[in-house]
């Protein structure tokens, strides 16, 4: 009797913990390439050549299909558990609408880092996996049918974690949220169960991002140069933080010489207690423990600079 009383007591236990799980905060976006079939685009000038980046206002604006299209997917995720940035409500907050608007550079006239408009929104959203949506309806006859693809991307990287793709049965119908609906349900399970086995993942080992350290020209040191009372290279001591400040000491260095060094898969903790609460962890947060870090121990100045959610940059010697 006490056998069975604990191993009830032990199933309950499992089933609450896997229902207060952490879910992915998740963000549907038009994926670049529907952007660009329908017009939705933003082009401009980089130095000689021509860039076309996905115009997410316009799209939103005068697309009313897209928005019947993203409000369906919301409500599928919703169903399943899955917290949802809505990408619209995001825009409205970011003041620029031009592809290239953001510009940083040093107070002292250094290099500058332009952060897109894409990169606004995914820092602005926070989401930890965005969902691109591409869709066409063919028509056969009277009939109609939706082929649709949907890849879930990890928004630090870029890497796809998840995909599903395939074309609906035939229909009278021309709606085009009830065409989307009929092609994907079938899927969502599949794809939802995938994007949670990523994150699981991140909580376990942590996100990837990248690192990378660079100097100013004018700054006396260099990585190779010697500091702290057991004189070692700066490059170790920054190699030695980050094997203690991440998760299980995860990451590699790409390259490294005496002006700079990448850090490549630094795999840093989703979350950070602050004040008593839990708090989303990014690169610019774990980044700026490493630059208070050098500054408060060793007296080094810089600047940290991020561009979109998963690389950020330390430029040593100066602001």
């Amino acid at each position: 009797m006490k056998k069975l009383t604990l191993t009830i007591l032990m199933v309950v236990i499992c089933f609450t913990t896997y229902s207060q799980a952490k879910k992915p905060t998740l963000m549907v976006l038009p994926s670049d390439a529907w952007c660009i079939d329908n017009g939705y685009v933003i082009e401009y000038d980089n130095q000689g050549i021509k860039e076309v980046v996905p115009d997410f206002k316009s799209a939103f604006q005068r697309d009313t299909d897209l928005l019947l299209v993203i409000s369906k997917i919301n409500g599928l995720m919703a169903e399943r558990g899955f917290p949802l940035k809505n990408a619209e409500t995001v825009l409205k907050n970011i003041n620029s609408t031009t592809a290239i608007d953001n510009m940083r550079s040093s107070k002292e006239g250094g290099s500058q880092i332009a952060e897109s408009l894409v990169d606004q929104l995914l820092n602005q959203a926070k989401a930890d996996i965005v969902i691109q949506l591409t869709w066409t309806v063919n028509k056969v006859g009277p009939k109609k049918t939706l082929t649709f693809n949907m890849q879930g991307l990890d928004s630090y990287t870029n890497k796809q974690i998840a995909t599903a793709a395939g074309t609906g049965a035939q229909t009278f119908s021309s709606e085009v949220v009830v065409l989307l609906e009929e092609a994907v349900i079938s899927y969502m399970d599949k794809f939802t169960n995938s994007l949670q086995v990523h994150f699981d993942d991140l909580f376990a080992n942590g996100r990837e991002a990248s690192i990378r350290i660079k100097r100013w020209d004018d700054w006396e040191f260099d990585l190779e140069s010697y500091f702290g009372k057991d004189d070692e290279e700066l490059g170790i001591i920054i190699e030695d933080w980050l094997a203690d400040n991440t998760v299980k000491g995860r990451f590699s260095t790409t390259d490294a010489t005496e002006n700079m060094m990448v850090f490549e898969q630094v795999r840093i903790p989703l979350y950070y207690d602050r004040n008593g609460r839990q708090r989303a962890m990014d690169t610019r947060r774990f980044a700026s423990n490493l630059s208070r870090f050098l500054r408060d121990k060793f007296g080094i100045e810089n600047k940290l600079t991020t561009r979109g959610l998963g690389e950020a940059t330390l430029i040593l010697g100066s602001k």
